[in-house]
């Protein structure tokens, strides 16, 4: 299982992708919190605060993390070398689990940088350390649970198609709707009855819970339940292989 994990990291950064993502996302979040005049903008609100860092995070990931994700089974699938790493001497869940945190480990190293996003304000606030830290780092912790729902569900889309484009589309389309598509399904007004019931599978509303600084039981439930039932599909779906 660590020889797989290894294999698949190795694999990110002697290619272009481990490195792109990275880059892609610390320029990408630095040209809104630092560059881009608005609301966004650090320097232009005036507060102590990296709500900029969590609010673009949760959209760029949802391309980013399936641009990691897409080629994890589909290029085992295209090459036809599935087939010899699901005869080896190693169960099918530990396979998924090992291609799994290896893509996750690679959007958390995109994350890392940031941390000197949260230095600088601390040390820029008036008083230095006029920042809400409970609130920052239950933002942190509530993006880490989102970004690991987003590589279940690409390491899911990429175990169902050979073809990592096809991969990446699904992946996509998939998270935007488990992030934002169930807030838009609740806010109709013919669910008025079970707006809560069908806005509790959204992903933006547990994680904007977690970003108050709060972690709660229920929040915690629902990422950990969303992330074992892709992972389940995946297993199903690689199982129906040898079927």
């Amino acid at each position: 299982m660590l020889t797989l994990f290894i294999k698949e990291l190795n694999s990110f950064f002697n290619s272009l992708i481990g490195y792109l993502v990275i880059i892609v996302f610390l320029i990408a979040n630095s040209l809104f919190i630092w560059i881009f005049p608005g609301d966004f903008n650090l320097l232009d609100s005036g507060y102590a605060n990296i709500d900029t860092l969590f609010i673009i995070s949760p959209w760029i990931f949802m391309f980013l993390v399936p641009a990691v994700t897409m080629r994890l089974f589909s290029d085992e699938i295209k090459s036809g070398t599935i087939e010899l790493l699901l005869t080896r001497p190693i169960s099918n869940l530990k396979i998924i689990i090992s291609k799994y945190v290896a893509g996750l480990t690679i959007v958390l190293f995109s994350l890392i940088p940031t941390l000197l996003y949260f230095m600088s304000i601390y040390l820029l606030g008036s008083p230095v350390g006029n920042i809400d830290t409970g609130g920052t780092w239950g933002s942190y912790i509530g993006l880490f649970f989102l970004a690991a729902s987003y590589t279940s569900i690409g390491i899911f889309a990429s175990s169902i198609t050979e073809n990592q484009i096809v991969s990446f589309i699904i992946a996509v389309a998939l998270s935007f709707f488990f992030y934002i598509g169930f807030e838009s399904i609740a806010s109709l007004n013919m669910f008025n009855s079970i707006d809560e019931v069908i806005n509790y599978f959204s992903i933006n509303e547990h994680y904007r819970s977690m970003s108050r600084g709060v972690i709660d039981t229920r929040d915690l439930i629902y990422f950990l339940s969303l992330m074992g039932l892709f992972l389940v599909f995946t297993r199903t779906r690689l199982e129906s292989r040898k079927w």
